[in-house]
């Protein structure tokens, strides 16, 4: 599903960040996406490793498109994404969004 059809008024919201986000994670783990909270370990809970990791950022970044030059994660980020929130968090960080949306875990 194109970016767009996450954003309201063609504006990325961190709501539409956490959708795309899960909506890749459950593509790339074979999982549905209600399973994918934002407390849900991405290692321990859904076998994720970090290769599964960097095909769901690539995979977020083409969903995103140009708004997303600055995804790119080294090692050492991998390494502190531990639950689905936290994936969500770097990714809406990285476009400006600020942190968690009220209400996450």
């Amino acid at each position: 599903m194109p970016a767009e059809t996450h954003s309201r008024g063609g504006d990325l919201d961190r709501f539409d960040v956490e959708a795309i986000v899960i909506d890749q994670l459950a593509e790339i783990l074979g999982r549905d996406a209600d399973e994918l909270r934002p407390e849900v370990r991405l290692r321990d809970d859904l076998d994720a490793d970090d290769f599964a990791l960097l095909d769901a950022i690539d995979a977020i970044e083409s969903e995103l498109g140009e708004r997303t030059i600055a995804l790119r994660l080294d090692d050492d980020e991998l390494a502190d994404i531990v639950v689905v929130a936290d994936l969500v968090d770097c990714v809406a960080a990285r476009l400006g969004l600020g942190g968690r949306a009220a209400g996450a875990s």
